[in-house]
């Protein structure tokens, strides 16, 4: 765990203390909240290669960089070389590799034809640190509220807009992550920050999490490594994956 000088504690404390106020009086999943504004996004083109410093976490051929919740082999389907599929049931997918602040590409398409409505729908979620979501949702003509649909910082952010492709096309998100940064004592020095493209649409802006994210609850910040694997989760919903590829942000913003 890497520490700060007493000095910065003092002068951080109250920029955190505005990031940790920025979420807004809206109550967690409030039905009552505005939904984002539809936007349709441009033309795909995907899949976007990786650049020449990032690691492909998968390239469709093999798993060998995931594990299971339990530290065993990924279970998840292997599709045509070229996509992982959920099997509902065999839990999160995690990567064998822990990582800090990150620059993450992630591409997904929800299942079709489209089955059931709300959150269950295409449910599923990208997760830095294991504890910090951006949801994965069929949000495409699909009502839900605001906080949990696709591209929220699940239960604290809505996107900014709703870009969402139809059910089996494929989505992408560019998700750049800062990890929270704590004192000697664990108090929070800066929280955790997320900007995410959304089918190469901003829809969250450097927003500053209130801690890891959670589903009718906002649990506090506890101190811990500060690199921690990147998982995928099994909502009980065949959402694919394909083409995902890190870069490791630490080293360059060390310079």
């Amino acid at each position: 765990m890497r520490l700060f000088p007493l000095y910065l504690v003092s002068l951080l404390a109250p920029i955190v203390a505005a990031a940790q106020q920025s979420i807004g009086s809206w109550p967690q999943h409030s039905r009552e909240r505005p939904v984002p504004p539809i936007v349709a996004p441009g033309r795909a083109a995907l899949p976007v290669p990786p650049p020449a410093d990032a690691m492909v976490l998968f390239d469709g051929t093999n798993l060998a960089k995931w594990q299971d919740d339990k530290g065993g082999n990924a279970h998840w389907r292997l599709i045509n070389g070229r996509a992982m599929e959920v099997a509902p049931g065999t839990g999160a997918m995690i990567t064998r590799d822990s990582f800090g602040d990150v620059q993450l590409h992630v591409e997904w398409a929800s299942p079709t034809p489209a089955e059931g409505k709300d959150q269950d729908r295409g449910n599923s979620g990208v997760f830095l640190m294991g504890q910090f979501e951006v949801q994965v949702l069929d949000s495409y003509r699909n009502v839900t509220y605001a906080d949990g649909q696709a591209a929220s910082i699940y239960g604290q952010y809505p996107p900014l807009v709703n870009v969402s492709r139809a059910p089996g096309e494929w989505q992408s998100y560019d998700i750049v992550f800062h990890r929270p940064h704590f004192d000697s004592s664990g108090s929070v020095l800066t929280p955790a920050r997320f900007t995410v493209f959304h089918n190469g649409v901003l829809v969250q802006d450097n927003v500053a999490l209130v801690g890891p994210t959670g589903h009718m609850s906002r649990p506090p910040y506890k101190a811990g490594p500060d690199r921690l694997p990147i998982s995928l989760q099994d909502h009980a919903h065949k959402v694919r994956y394909r083409n995902i590829w890190v870069r490791d942000l630490e080293p360059l913003l060390r310079q």
